[in-house]
């Protein structure tokens, strides 16, 4: 096989926003596809991934954030979380889980 030079290593790109300021959702606007009000998606690098989470906990004030993206796990994906939310993300033996808290308690 011959090797591709150039091409990044991409993979699929959710980002979930609650509350957040218009600022940060111009800002995911730049990098990603607003397919429905709060939801974005695209195909990014590592790289943009991280810059655009970096983005995210700068800008996001009250609100809250889940960002989810393909990778070479048991369950195909990783997700992280920004603010306060009753689904808690938790390891589970390996797998990434989601813990709902009683309500009240976010």
């Amino acid at each position: 096989m011959i090797p591709v030079i150039g091409v990044l290593d991409v993979s699929m790109l959710v980002v979930v926003t609650e509350t957040v300021p218009p600022r940060l959702r111009g800002r995911l606007a730049i990098w990603l596809l607003e397919v429905r009000a709060g939801v974005y998606v695209g195909d990014v690098s590592r790289r943009i991934r991280e810059m655009i989470w970096e983005q995210i906990t700068v800008l996001a004030e009250e609100g809250n954030v889940v960002m989810a993206w393909a990778t070479n796990t048991e369950s195909g994906f990783d997700f992280i979380t920004y603010g306060k939310n009753r689904r808690m993300p938790i390891d589970f033996d390996g797998l990434r889980l989601v813990r709902f808290l009683p309500e009240g308690e976010s």
